[in-house]
């Protein structure tokens, strides 16, 4: 057997294996259960306006389920990751009215365009009870809401594969990716014996097994959330080669996509949960050279491919009502679209109070001590792994500073060395943002802020992915922040120490020069 790596795509390591003691290998087939066949329900019919979904932006849709309203992944103001994206569409008007109205939330990951901690802030100052129910996820879905001083007291964690009643019609299942299981969920909600489900971003949902023919399917379209190979430099990463790897991987997604459609057959499908934007303007080549698909795209090629499912394209404030859709899928009526004069997209963002929010980290206290290298990434713990990375602090335009930090770390043995070690080894060369880097490394956020925000310049000899490397700082870092105060009182005693000796020493040498 030997490991391949995907042509044209993300190379990554060679997957470990477990050799048994005969000197065999073990194969395990994963075969996920249909927990959705437990206690079937017959359908009911549906009335009109009983099952209603109203899109609000991104991946934040309003379900109004019989007298209950179901809100899913509220992104509704603010930045994600970072400040590397932001909403491409205008929420309705009345949003904070609608998150803070629902019965109950449903927040399908940790990455900020779904938990987005500046929208719950809305929520926690007027509703921090508020049943908001997430996956049993390794990596808690909530992990950082002790350092983002949100209040929220009724978070619920649940098991996968089991039903979550919350009436006598209305039910709910989430459930794990299989290629994310560590941080990644999707969802099936059920009223009534109807079933939509929610896909989200998983890769695999529940390993690729899903249920078929719901009576409304949702997932993501757009593609282009990765930092690869936009932010990428050096060697074969022209403008030209992104540009035909972006043109391919968008085609893929596509494709993918309408396949899952086809082989599902949902009543009704709808493409949401792609809708952002690089406005920043120091991001503009990303945003001019990253371009995404569309909702309309994929919908056609559906419409081509399986011309019996309904697709819907969603704009802020439309609202899809399920029983008309259900009962005639040709019924113009299923689907009310806002007032005309609706503002759709955004032409402002808030950058200035979200960026300075984000810079200010750069004047942090523990900068001024060179030793928070070091105590950072012992605090990170990542090691045994034949990696030098080269850490540089740059300006907006990635050109580096001359008063930054620019540092390596080894990670075979978690050292700082001058140069490149003689050994042969896998080196990565980071540029980050020093507002954005900083703000990671003061309040011990995960790397994805940088990775998929855009906000670093990455080069790598050779041209190979280390996962491990990736996801553990992506996924891995410890769920408690650096004791950054611990760190500063050790610092200042030695910088007072140091400080002390020094002038000891100057007065030393005045008085044996006199």
């Amino acid at each position: 057997m030997k490991y391949v790596n995907p042509p044209d795509s993300f190379m990554q390591d060679e997957l470990e294996v477990e050799v048994l003691e005969d000197g065999g290998l073990q194969l395990l087939e994963l075969n996920p259960e249909d927990p959705w066949l437990s206690d079937p329900r017959e359908p009911v019919e549906l009335q009109p306006g009983e099952v209603q979904v109203k899109y609000l932006t991104h991946a934040c849709m309003e379900l109004k389920l019989g007298q209950c309203k179901f809100l899913f992944d509220p992104w509704l103001q603010g930045p994600a990751f970072a400040r590397g994206w932001w909403l491409l569409h205008e929420p309705p008007a009345d949003w904070r009215e609608r998150l803070c109205g629902a019965d109950l939330v449903y927040i399908s990951h940790m990455h900020s365009d779904h938990l987005s901690f500046p929208t719950l802030e809305v929520l926690s100052e007027r509703r921090p009870d508020m049943p908001i129910y997430v996956g049993d996820t390794s990596r808690p879905v909530f992990w950082y809401l002790e350092q983002s001083r949100v209040k929220l007291t009724n978070i619920n964690v649940v098991p996968f594969g089991i039903w979550q009643n919350v009436n006598e019609h209305l039910r709910f299942m989430i459930l794990m990716d299989g290629v994310h299981p560590e941080m990644d969920t999707c969802i099936i909600v059920e009223y009534k014996g109807h079933m939509i489900l929610n896909t989200v971003d998983c890769t695999r949902p529940n390993g690729g097994r899903l249920p078929p023919n719901v009576d409304l399917m949702m997932s993501d379209f757009a593609g282009g959330a990765s930092g690869f190979p936009m932010t990428f430099y050096g060697g074969k990463y022209t403008d030209s080669w992104k540009a035909q790897f972006v043109r391919t991987e968008r085609k893929k997604l596509l494709n993918y996509k309408a396949s899952l459609v086809k082989s599902l057959l949902p009543k009704v499908f709808c493409p949401f949960a792609g809708y952002f934007v690089e406005a920043h303007p120091s991001d503009g080549y990303i945003k001019e050279t990253n371009p995404k698909n569309t909702a309309t795209d994929l919908n056609a090629l559906i419409n081509k491919q399986a011309p019996e499912v309904r697709t819907w394209t969603p704009v802020p404030g439309a609202v899809l009502d399920l029983g008309l859709a259900l009962r005639d899928p040709t019924d113009s009526r299923a689907v009310t679209l806002p007032p005309t004069d609706t503002k759709v997209y955004k032409d402002s963002w808030d950058f200035e109070r979200y960026v300075s929010e984000q810079n200010r980290a750069v004047g942090a206290e523990i900068f001024t001590f060179p030793g928070w290298i070091r105590f950072y990434y012992a605090w990170a713990g990542f090691t045994d792994y034949n990696l030098v990375v080269r850490v540089i602090e740059t300006d907006e335009d990635f050109e580096p500073l001359p008063n930054g930090y620019d540092y390596l770390v080894d990670f075979s043995d978690l050292t700082f060395p001058a140069i490149r070690p003689a050994r042969d080894h896998a080196y990565l060369e980071l540029k980050n943002r020093i507002g954005v880097m900083r703000w990671v490394v003061l309040n011990g956020r995960l790397w994805d802020d940088l990775y998929i925000g855009f906000q670093n310049r990455i080069r790598r000899d050779p041209d190979i992915y280390h996962h491990k490397f990736w996801n553990y700082f992506q996924t891995g870092l410890p769920l408690q922040g650096p004791d950054w105060d611990q760190f500063l009182k050790t610092a200042r005693s030695t910088e007072s120490k140091d400080l002390t000796q020094n002038q000891t020493s100057e007065v030393n040498r005045s008085c044996s020069l006199q």
